[in-house]
Parts: structure tokens; sequence; C-alpha cells
């Protein structure tokens, strides 16, 4: 069982289509200890850093995301909040992966960076199984992770940054695979082969 973390800020709906789409069983919660009892956790997000990181924070699910070893997949705004910090409303967010979220620069294109791009450089991953640099995904968004030792695929707009982010059991895509096509199906139905593969192997 799959569970969507529902904290006033997720993209619950298309999240929650997207897995109907693959035949997936899933919840969709605010209570830590349904979010424990499932197999992994997709931590999705959209809007401001600052007010989605104090409803986290308020429902205590921080400490459930820094805490938990269960596969995490944070998409757009939920990738960003497993970072230290963002320059979005001087944002603390949960330390898991390095780094601080930076505002493109809007002296040299338009921001936000919106619509569809492709991946710079990617890594061999369980993540990205049969994806590649030709594929295009599907991007809104302000701030962006610079690439660092974390970055399992990078982008370009502007600047040369983070599309999807790993470190343990913790994932992330700067982009919305629910609303990406084939491409971000077969993103997420890799993600829930991986964690199939981990359950299997615990039994």
């Amino acid at each position: 069982m799959i569970a969507i973390i529902n904290y006033d800020a997720g993209n619950l709906a298309s999240v929650s289509n997207a897995l109907d789409r693959l035949d997936e069983k899933y919840i969709v919660s605010n209570k830590p200890e349904e979010l424990e009892a499932s197999d992994a956790v997709i931590f999705p997000g959209v809007g401001h850093a600052l007010p989605a990181m104090q409803s986290l924070k308020k429902q205590g699910l921080d400490h459930f995301l820094k805490e938990t070893d269960k596969p995490v997949l944070g998409i757009c705004l939920g990738m960003q909040l497993l970072f230290e910090s963002s320059e979005e409303g001087d944002t603390e967010g949960l330390g898991i992966i390095p780094g601080k979220l930076k505002k493109f620069d809007e002296t040299r294109d338009k921001v936000p960076h919106m619509g569809w791009n492709t991946f710079t450089e990617t890594t061999d991953c369980p993540l990205l199984n049969g994806i590649s640099t030709r594929q295009y995904f599907y991007y809104v968004h302000s701030f962006y992770a610079p690439v660092n030792e974390y970055s399992l695929a990078s982008c370009h707009y502007i600047n040369n940054f983070c599309a999807v982010v790993g470190k343990d059991n913790v994932m992330g895509v700067q982009f919305h695979p629910e609303k990406s096509g084939t491409p971000g199906s077969l993103l997420l139905q890799n993600f829930l082969e991986f964690v199939h593969d981990r359950v299997a192997k615990v039994k």
C-alpha cells in the first residue's frame, strides 16, 4: 500500500489519478501512524515553501519524514522541502538532503520555469529505468536546487539544476510525473516496482 501525504499543500487529485491509472492501491493521510503502516510514501507539493513547511510541522509530519526508513518520493515542492533550506520565504526545510534552493534569475529569462523540458544528464538508478535525455517532463517552479552529489538527473533552464535527487531511502523529482504523460507514468511505475521489490525482499 502506498501512502500519499496530505498536508494542505499537495497536488493530491492528480497524484491519486496517476496511481489509479497504474492500478496501484493507496491511501491519502496526514496521520504518521498510517503513513508508517504503508510500504512507501509519496510526498507531493504545490505552492509556497514556508506555509507548506509550517503545515508539516503542525501535523508532526516533519518528524515522520526525517525518521522513516520507508521509500519516499517527493514531487515538486515535496522534493524542494527535502533540502536544508530555500530562498522562498527564507524557509528551513527538512534537511534530509544537503543544499539550499535558489530562485531563478528573472533578468535572464521568464520565471517560473513552466513547461516541458528534458534532462541534460542522468545516472543509472532504478527510478530512471528506461528514461533518457530524450524524454520530456512537465515543470512549474521558480526555485531550483543546484546540482550536487545527490543529483540523479539534471535539467537546464537559466541554470543547471537538480531534476531528480536521491539519498538513502529518499528520492525527489522537481517536475510533475503525474502530469508528464507516458514518461511520467514510467517513472512512477519504476518507483512502485522499486517499492514492491523491497517489500518482497523483506518478506
